[in-house]
This record gives C-alpha cells, structure tokens and sequence, in this order.
C-alpha cells in the first residue's frame, strides 16, 4: 500500500502563535515539522486526538508533541492537513 500523500496548510492562527514562540521553540517545531511532512501519524510525533476539542469543532482534532509541553493541533479535510494552533495544553482549552 502506497503512502497517502497529503497537502498541508496552515491557519492564519497558526502562524500568529509560531511567531510568538521563543527561538529555541521555533527550532524545534522545524523539526518536527520535518517528520510531520512526511507523515502527521508517525509515533516520533506521539499524534493523538483531542476528544473534547473534536466535540467542539465536529471534526476530529489531533494535536502533535513537539517538545515538553509544546502541542500543535490540526485536522485533515479530504486530502489537506490543517495546522491550525501551536503552544502549551492550554491550547486544549480553546
């Protein structure tokens, strides 16, 4: 079975939270952004659903350890992968 290969975009949300980050965090979000590319499930990501954010938005919600207690959530809609936030669980209370 071939890969599914996906396309990936990010929220404007997104990327106002990575701007936020301090420089070390940002280094380590490239990182992981590196295996996130080639596959959002690979268990170096430790990927998992975010069960009451799912409720919320009505779609599933994954988020992504980055480091400690840096997450990234996102989603997938047909064939794009939507990073929509990044930053500490507190991100969980959205």
């Amino acid at each position: 079975m071939a890969p599914v290969r996906h396309r990936y975009a990010a929220a404007e949300t997104f990327w106002d939270d990575f701007y936020s980050l301090s420089p070390s965090q940002k280094e380590s979000a490239r990182r992981a952004w590196q295996v996130f590319k080639l596959n959002p499930f690979d268990p170096r990501l430790r990927t998992h659903k975010i069960h009451r954010l799912s409720a919320v938005f009505g779609k599933t919600i994954y988020a992504v350890v980055i480091e400690g207690d840096l997450r990234s959530l996102f989603y997938i809609e047909g064939d794009t992968v939507w990073s929509v936030r990044i930053g500490t669980h507190d991100l969980y209370k959205t």
